[in-house]
């Protein structure tokens, strides 16, 4: 783990008992998205292990209205059982202000599903835009440029296969990569393809899933 994340551990830790089983704590190491996740605690919540990539950070956290200052909180996400989680998540920044990783809460509300009436205020998450303005976030194109340069990683372009490449979009195109305005140009640009190209490979990756 990158020494600098390191320094987050007391501090997830300290969340997760604060509010106990209900809560996990997970922490990111974004200089390898496609392995993000480098520290858990009450991972049970959700199930996050160690390795896996990254899964609402550009969704539900860069393209939320309510990103500022480099975080946003209590957004609301499901588990594939169906449970509501709420979310909370923050950037952190090294030394030198670049983005290296995430801390992200998730606390589990169906234990307080009896108590509704307690905890309406606790509850209460905030609507999102379907179509976010992106003028007023003026990082968030930094961090998903860094984000495409490190899941295409130290791959040598003119070596990558056409399946290598699909798989890198695909990849892209599942965390929400795309969603950004320019991204897709920017994908193109570093694959050494046409945009027309990445365009058809999301509509042949489209097409599998339809099929499966």
């Amino acid at each position: 783990m990158n020494q600098e994340l390191v320094k987050f551990i007391p501090i997830a830790n300290i969340i997760a008992e604060t509010f106990g089983k209900n809560c996990e704590v997970v922490i990111h190491d974004l200089s390898m998205p496609q392995n993000s996740v480098v520290y858990t605690v009450h991972n049970h919540v959700t199930g996050r292990e160690i390795g896996q990539p990254f899964e609402h950070l550009v969704k539900e956290v860069l393209l939320s209205k309510d990103f500022h200052n480099d975080y946003t909180t209590n957004y609301m996400t499901l588990t594939e059982d169906g449970r509501e989680i709420k979310s909370s998540t923050a950037l952190i920044r090294d030394s030198k202000g670049k983005v290296i990783g995430a801390l992200c809460i998730n606390y589990d509300l169906q234990a307080m599903k009896s108590m509704k009436d307690f905890m309406d205020e606790f509850m209460t998450i905030e609507s999102k835009k379907a179509e976010p303005e992106l003028s007023s976030f003026d990082n968030v194109m930094e961090i998903v440029d860094d984000l495409i340069d490190k899941i295409i990683g130290d791959n040598s372009i003119d070596h990558l296969k056409r399946k290598d490449k699909v798989e890198l979009i695909r990849f892209m195109d599942k965390k929400g990569i795309f969603l950004i305005k320019g991204a897709l140009e920017k994908v193109a640009e570093k694959l050494n393809i046409s945009k027309v190209t990445v365009y058809s490979y999301l509509d042949e990756l489209k097409k599998s899933e339809d099929l499966e």
